[in-house]
């Protein structure tokens, strides 16, 4: 190999790699024993929250539309808004890689200190994981997040009841419009030539995590992250809680009139009802107290059954992992 070469992961060994890794992760106190052993030992409390997700490469990033940083963002928080949806606090994360041995050793390095920069801003420590060589163009992260209620108890999809006001907290339709956005540049230069600010929130999503906990305190009686779009993510909610849940477009405005800045109309309102990766929080709020300060109305709970938009039966819009598209 030449010196000019720019370094593979196979060049390096695994102690070698772990080495350049390991730094630019971050620790915490809840992590009595961390990377290095056969396991971790952590100090979570309560009961804990437990939760998985997994980014393949060529299935949920492309290299010349995120960075190593981003895919390591996007990672993180699709994570630590399944934990808050519980109306819990991530407390710790381990991290496993399957990566090509004849991956760039520099994209390695960089998503690692993309993460360790994301588990700083959000106060968790990666205590542990694993580090696999995969197969030719193979590269596959994992993140395992484990969170803790405290004295709250769990919010789960199934205790929407009819009455209840169904809220979200956090913008619809953002992530959508930046997918939409690459997928329809022509090549690079276009790609390059796209406005950065509709592209923001797909490539690294944020979540309004602390809400999730307030929520909870609030009295939300079922909770969602909006991973896979809001209304096939909310017809789980009626489907879990036995309920029919009623969606008013109406309610929609703001966000349908920034998604109609960089879309046409129809398309810009498929990316709010139906765009993944989004991941802000849907919750149902009894009728008596109503969504608490930083949630907005936008439907109710009924008797019945599925998924009502504009009081008409709707279909389930969405991402669908296995048929690879949004449904």
């Amino acid at each position: 190999m030449s010196s000019s070469s720019p370094e593979r992961v196979g060049d390096v060994s695994e102690a070698e790699l772990l080495a350049r890794l390991l730094p630019v992760l971050s620790g915490g106190e809840e992590v009595r024993l961390g990377p290095g052993d056969d396991a971790a030992l952590l100090e979570l409390g309560a009961t804990a929250v437990v939760t998985t997700d997994s980014m393949v490469a060529g299935v949920d990033w492309r290299d010349d539309w995120s960075s190593p940083q981003d895919v390591a963002a996007k990672l993180l928080v699709s994570n630590l808004a399944d934990i808050a949806a519980m109306g819990a606090t991530t407390q710790a994360i381990l991290l496993s890689l399957m990566v090509d041995p004849d991956s760039p050793l520099d994209w390695t390095i960089e998503f690692a200190a993309g993460m360790g920069e994301q588990c700083r801003r959000y106060g968790v420590a990666v205590a542990g994981g694993d580090l696999s060589a995969a197969p030719t163009g193979v590269r596959v992260a994992s993140v395992t997040a484990l969170g803790s209620l405290g004295d709250q108890a769990p919010v789960t999809r199934s205790g929407a009841r009819p009455g209840d006001a169904v809220a979200v907290t956090g913008p619809l339709g953002r992530s959508g419009v930046g997918l939409a956005l690459l997928i329809g540049a022509a090549d690079a230069e276009a790609v390059a030539a796209l406005p950065a600010e509709a592209l923001a929130h797909h490539r690294r999503p944020s979540c309004p995590l602390s809400q999730g906990p307030a929520g909870a305190a609030a009295g939300a009686r079922a909770m969602i992250d909006i991973s896979d779009g809001l209304l096939r993510d909310a017809e789980r909610v009626a489907l879990a809680s036995g309920v029919a849940i009623a969606i008013d477009s109406q309610r929609l405005g703001a966000d349908l009139n920034w998604a109609e800045r960089y879309l046409p109309r129809a398309q810009a309102r498929a990316c709010v009802l139906g765009g993944g990766e989004e991941h802000s929080l849907l919750a149902a709020f009894p009728p008596e107290s109503g969504a608490p300060p930083w949630w907005r109305v936008i439907g109710e709970a009924r008797d019945g059954s599925g998924l009502l938009l504009d009081d008409r039966p709707a279909a389930a819009a969405g991402w669908d992992h296995f048929a690879g598209r949004p449904a």
